[in-house]
């Protein structure tokens, strides 16, 4: 068998003159959790779809666990839990028959149908609306039976189109910790327009835009892009402005000194990094040397957003 748990392969869905997705190449192995990320429009839940099964390519391919989509159907299915956009349930069942239905149309018997039920329903807190009709639930409870039918066989591969969509903050925890603890025995895909759900809980993160792939990268690699990261804020009392300017451009790990308030009495700069990171021991030596009274202090991480924003941009240019 294959390293690879998803391997797609050139993957192409035109519809009619629009190319939706544009040649995509995606592996995914066991243990990684990759975020799948891309403006509106830019192709994501369509690969998710042929990724499924759900929709046919106009070329490449698509291999789960060895098993061609295509050519062997019913195999590669059952390898995957699929949670897919707007979840859509049927609505005049609860969620009890749904998960009995869905376990008895993917052939599980009926001991570990009823033992896999106890474990998702208790896993997703779904005890209080279990015989209440779907149509009748929350946009929160609707996402959290979609997902619980998702994991229902305990599948091998998990794709995920916004999982924690109409989820309270408290309710996306609990969702990323779900995922954090399935993922050691999993290979999972999610697709997200939350960047912090990104740093969470993804192992890798691949961007597409106008329907082509255009980074896959760690998160902190991406971070690593961003002009922010190994900044540093700095906020001063008893400086003026364009004098603590002067000394900051003279530190060897500053290349840029940002302004971004000041009045008689204080200043914040953020500085810039010469190369990887500002050294705070520097700055605070510059600041002992010319008597400057610290207030705060703070590294940058860089900004996710800023990254991908970036990227998005760029890719839009090549269009």
């Amino acid at each position: 068998m294959t390293d690879f748990w998803v391997h797609a392969a050139g993957l192409t869905k035109r519809f009619g003159d629009a190319v939706a997705v544009d040649g995509i190449d995606l592996a995914v192995r066991k243990g990684e959790v990759l975020g799948f990320l891309g403006p509106n429009g830019a192709g994501k839940t369509t690969t998710m779809r042929m990724l499924t099964g759900y929709l046919q390519p106009s070329a490449g391919s698509v291999a789960i666990q060895g098993h061609d989509i295509e050519d062997a159907p019913l195999a590669a299915k059952s390898c995957i839990g699929y949670l897919p956009e707007g979840a859509p349930l049927y609505a005049d069942l609860t969620p009890r028959q749904l998960l009995k239905f869905v376990g008895q149309a993917r052939g599980m018997a009926k001991a570990a149908l009823k033992e896999r039920m106890e474990i998702v329903i208790g896993q997703l807190g779904l005890e209080e609306v279990l015989d209440q009709s779907i149509d009748t639930l929350s946009k929160g409870f609707k996402r959290r039976v979609g997902l619980a039918q998702a994991i229902l066989h305990d599948p091998p591969i998990l794709i995920l189109d916004e999982p924690t969509d109409g989820l309270d903050p408290l309710q996306k925890q609990e969702v990323r910790r779900l995922i954090q603890t399935m993922a050691k025995d999993k290979a999972i895909i999610i697709s997200t327009h939350i960047l912090e759900e990104v740093e969470a809980v993804c192992t890798r993160t691949v961007i597409i835009a106008g329907g082509r792939l255009v980074s896959d990268a760690t998160p902190a690699a991406l971070l690593e892009r961003s002009r922010l990261h190994g900044s540093l804020t700095l906020q001063l009392r008893g400086a003026a402005a364009e004098a603590v300017r002067e000394q900051l451009l003279k530190l060897s790990s500053v290349r840029e000194a940002e302004l971004l308030r000041s009045d008689e009495k204080r200043c914040e700069y953020r500085l810039y990094p010469a190369a990887r990171q500002v050294d705070i021991t520097e700055v605070s030596q510059m600041a002992h040397v010319q008597n400057w009274i610290i207030e705060g202090m703070e590294s940058g991480r860089g900004s996710m957003d800023e990254v991908f924003i970036a990227l998005a941009a760029s890719a839009s240019g090549r269009n």
